[in-house]
């Protein structure tokens, strides 16, 4: 049974390729455009990984990783933030807020499966 992937990221292109790249190497995906439906989505989902944008419109990726952590059906969840913050700063502030794993843009095609692969 293939493994299922929310992915949570709010522009279009990368939404697709995540998917895309996901699907060609055999996982299941439910994207989501829309930050506020993140909880609701996985909720319902049940994903074995999400992979989740920092930057997001109305609500940012630290609140929706702190948020799905502290939901007792997803918090063994595992969580790789993927953002264009490339700070030592920025990293450590997302695993302190439950990010398991890091992973910056422009993303490498290779290293983002790898990513997953170690996760799931």
């Amino acid at each position: 049974m293939a493994k299922k992937v929310l992915v949570v990221e709010d522009n279009e292109l990368n939404l697709k390729l995540f998917c895309d790249l996901l699907r060609a190497h055999d996982y299941e995906t439910e994207p989501v455009r829309d930050g506020r439906e993140a909880l609701a989505r996985a909720q319902a989902f049940m994903p074995d990984l999400v992979i989740m944008d920092i930057q997001l419109p109305h609500v940012s990726g630290l609140e929706l990783i702190e948020q799905l952590k502290a939901d007792e059906a997803l918090k063994a969840i595992p969580i790789m933030a993927v953002t264009a913050y490339a700070a030592k700063s920025d990293e450590e502030r997302i695993r302190a807020a439950g990010a398991e794993a890091y992973v910056s843009k422009p993303i490498s095609l290779m290293r983002f499966v790898e990513a997953v692969e170690a996760l799931i």
